[in-house]
């Protein structure tokens, strides 16, 4: 498997070289997902949903079993990708809300986003679907280096027709309020289709951050693929059918989006990304198996997320079981676009992409901080990829698991030594973070 890798990242490189010398680098869409389970993909062992067009970017790209995102949930996940560093270090420890008495963040002005840094490289840079980061500007997708965004501004629909939040209309095409009418699902891919028919005949590459609200709550497909889903699964519970329901729609309209790269000549010399930014929501019939927990807590069903790869003229399955966070691919990117890697930021390439020696040794954190029943705390979890510290919640004491041998950490060990390096550790990340101003 190492063998055909390194051919294969060999070949790639050698292209990337070529094209970036010649100014045709590849485009980049980078297709998000919200609240996916690690086991809600039939390409990661889901036996009652089918799932085949992300399914076929497996088959012919680059399939990670240990993905993690930054946070259990949204907005720091985010962060963590258009920043390439830790949400807390950036001001983003928890859910950006429209509510100020019950909001966890707000991203730093003083940096420069993934956007930003491939603008520098002559990219077009465009983000449609949900944004999740800020209400108003200069907190706006136009405001931190998208040249276009069509899509959804809050933190979750009340309904994905109606597309409000709490009443408010939060659809907007650049700064201006719009009023579409469909499933947003829908509505994101033909907008997508549309973004892709006119940069069909630009010489410009372009990154494309498309971000869907699918599959998470309200769980509502179209009553079609519900029905479908009825027929085809029904010993399954109403809950669980109407989640796979909202997936397949998902998968349909990323198989639309994938048609359409190869009807405009574009397929070949696109990077696609798919991946989630968190965990699944047990609670609306998510399946993270075969990990424990889900969206909301930091045990590895929260955390750990589908993700796979897709590299211009890939035509080769490859599994990869290498350890790495959301916010790595910050680094990887901008280096297949002919850029120069920050030192600075904590992300680092990742290796199956880019054929970098990364640091094995890295500690990753995980953390979130929420208002509701946790009055705005914060709790965290630190691995080295062997071992992990985990907080269940801000009142729960820390347990240590050993991962290799407890991946579904159901059994915490005593390991004084260890806990003291992790905890130690984990200090400095959280003196670092509280440098930061994220209210």
């Amino acid at each position: 498997m190492h063998r055909i890798l390194n051919i294969l990242i060999l070949s790639f490189l050698i292209f990337i070289s070529k094209s970036v010398h010649s100014q045709e680098k590849p485009n980049i869409i980078f297709i998000l997902a919200d609240d996916l389970g690690y086991g809600d993909l039939s390409s990661y062992g889901a036996k009652d949903i089918q799932t085949p067009h992300i399914d076929s970017l497996a088959k012919t790209g680059i399939k990670f079993t240990n993905a993690y995102a930054n946070s259990t949930v949204c907005s720091p996940s985010r962060a963590a990708i258009l920043t390439g560093n830790y949400p807390d270090w950036v001001g983003v420890p928890g859910v950006i809300r429209d509510n100020p008495d019950n909001t966890w963040g707000n991203l730093k002005n003083e940096l420069t986003t993934l956007p930003e840094s491939l603008q520098e490289l002559n990219y077009q840079t465009a983000l449609i679907g949900k944004w999740h980061l800020g209400y108003t500007s200069p907190d706006l997708p136009n405001n931190r280096g998208f040249d276009y965004f069509k899509g959804f501004v809050g933190d979750m629909m009340d309904d994905y027709y109606t597309h409000k939040r709490n009443g408010l209309n939060w659809m907007r095409e650049n700064e201006k309020e719009i009023k579409p009418e469909g499933h947003a699902t829908d509505l994101f891919t033909e907008w997508t289709i549309e973004y892709l028919n006119k940069k069909s005949t630009n010489k410009e590459p372009f990154f494309l951050f498309l971000t869907y609200n699918a599959p998470h709550d309200p769980v509502q497909p179209p009553t079609v693929w519900l029905d479908k889903i009825k027929h085809r699964e029904p010993m399954v519970s109403l809950k669980r059918q109407k989640l796979i329901a909202l997936i397949e729609h998902l998968d349909y309209n990323i198989g639309k989006v994938i048609t359409q790269l190869k009807q405009q000549n574009l397929y070949d010399n696109t990077i696609i990304i798919f991946t989630s930014d968190n965990g699944g929501a047990l609670q609306y019939g998510a399946s993270n198996w075969p990990l424990s927990g889900g969206k909301g807590d930091l045990l590895e069903g929260g955390i750990k997320i589908p993700c796979i790869v897709k590299l211009p003229y890939q035509t080769s399955a490859i599994k990869s079981d290498e350890k790495f966070l959301l916010m790595d691919f910050y680094p990887t990117l901008i280096k297949l676009a002919g850029g120069e890697i920050d030192t600075a930021l904590p992300s680092t390439e990742i290796k199956a992409i880019n054929q970098q020696v990364t640091n094995d040794n890295r500690y990753m954190v995980w953390m979130r901080r929420e208002g509701h029943k946790f009055g705005g705390r914060m709790y965290y979890a630190i691995s080295d990829g062997e071992y992990k510290l985990v907080q269940k919640n801000p009142f729960s004491p820390y347990q240590l698991f050993n991962l290799l041998q407890d991946p579904k950490e159901t059994i915490p060990i005593e390991n004084s030594e260890k806990s003291t390096i992790l905890k130690k550790n984990l200090m400095k990340h959280v003196q670092k973070s509280g440098e930061i101003s994220w209210q």
